[in-house]
């Protein structure tokens, strides 16, 4: 039997649909502990790669025999030799290409929809971190919305749909991920927009986003007004695009809140974070279709791979919306918090333009999963 590659996108689309797969994963303990690809009907194995060097033997009864298997580890070349060994004993089993560094970089294009006056939005899903881009495209015109630091992705993007990039911005200052936005910006001329009071220490040129700032794409009537929302970010700045979406950044997720603590400030930031929620957000139409910049969980991808919900549906579900008593809602969002981000403070800084660390040191400062929320 022959070993096959399994590209991410393909693994992504395994993820989107729900498919049965057996992932046996040759990293060591601690890195598949924390931090594994997710999926709602994956099987999991994880036996470290040395304890495989004399051959596969001694695990082989803990394998399907009538189930596709994919190895999985760091970088690829570990699970090409595993594969390579359950192959000759007869497994149907492929190895992830890329390994996981490739699973943590892929971004799966997904259309969220159409917009009124011609123009449509895609969500770009970054399906093994957890984050969320966007794009607008109108009249060959297109704005990004919280891109990745993988911008090759939306600059060929936005080429196949044959629309130049006027407008790149950021919800926030991220501290889990590296912004493209920058690079994305000086690449094609865009303006590159930024909320102030996240930029205060930033050592570039930027388009300050202020509270109500229009940004109009193409020549239609395609309106990003920006709608300042604290707590996450002391500049945490939300989107309405369209009449129709609201970008929450990293202020609310599907099924849960954004953290406050990323820049050592939960309990001055904590208030901003409920009256976001609590009144801003509430004021808003419930008929708006959330577009978060993260999701957590995979069971908050929708079928077709998208992450999104109505207003309506978050005010009715998501407990972290639901809180009454404002001293219980201060203790979850400082007392219920998920390690921070690898690097964070590095990323941050890199955020900024204080440090320019090399493509492979950034590559190893976003490893791990996504820890925006408040659990």
């Amino acid at each position: 039997m022959s070993v096959n590659a399994m590209s991410p996108h393909e693994l992504t689309q395994k993820v989107f649909n729900n498919e049965k797969l057996f992932i046996l994963d040759v990293r060591n303990e601690n890195d598949f502990q924390d931090w594994k690809i997710e999926g709602e009907n994956f099987e999991y194995l994880n036996v470290p790669y040395f304890d495989l060097l004399d051959g596969v033997e001694e695990m082989i009864n803990q394998l399907p025999s009538k189930q596709d298997i994919l190895v999985v580890c760091a970088k690829e070349g570990s699970s090409i030799m595993v594969a390579d060994m359950l192959s000759e004993q007869g497994f149907n089993v492929s190895y992830l290409e890329g390994g996981m560094k490739a699973w943590s970089e892929h971004l799966e294009p997904v259309k969220i929809g159409e917009l009124k006056n011609g123009g449509e939005l895609f969500q770009f899903v970054r399906i093994g971190k957890g984050c969320l881009s966007y794009m607008i495209l109108s009249n060959g015109e297109a704005a990004i919305i919280d891109a990745t630091r993988m911008t090759d992705v939306f600059l060929n993007f936005a080429e196949q749909q044959q629309v130049k990039i006027k407008h790149v911005l950021d919800t926030h200052l991220h501290a889990d991920h590296i912004s493209g936005g920058r690079k994305i910006a000086e690449a094609t001329g865009a303006s590159y927009w930024l909320p102030p009071k996240d930029a205060e220490e930033v050592v570039f040129n930027y388009s300050p986003l202020e509270d109500g700032e229009k940004i109009i794409i193409g020549n239609s009537t395609i309106e990003i007004n920006a709608l300042y929302s604290p707590g996450h970010t002391i500049g945490s700045t939300s989107f309405i695009v369209d009449d129709t979406f609201l970008m929450t950044g990293d202020i609310l997720f599907i099924d849960s809140i954004g953290r406050p603590d990323l820049a050592g400030k939960a309990e001055d930031w904590v208030g901003d974070l409920r009256e976001t929620l609590y009144a801003r957000y509430k004021n808003l139409s419930t008929e708006l279709i959330v577009l978060p910049a993260h999701f957590m969980i995979i069971e908050e991808l929708n079928p077709d791979g998208s992450v999104s919900a109505k207003m309506s549906d978050l005010l009715a579900k998501n407990h972290g919306l639901n809180i009454a008593d404002e001293n219980e809602f201060r203790k979850l969002v400082t007392e219920n918090l998920p390690p921070q981000p690898n690097a964070y403070q590095e990323i941050r800084q890199t955020n900024m333009g204080k440090i320019s660390p090399p493509e492979e040191e950034q590559r190893e400062m976003e490893i791990g999963p996504n820890r925006c929320a408040v659990r």
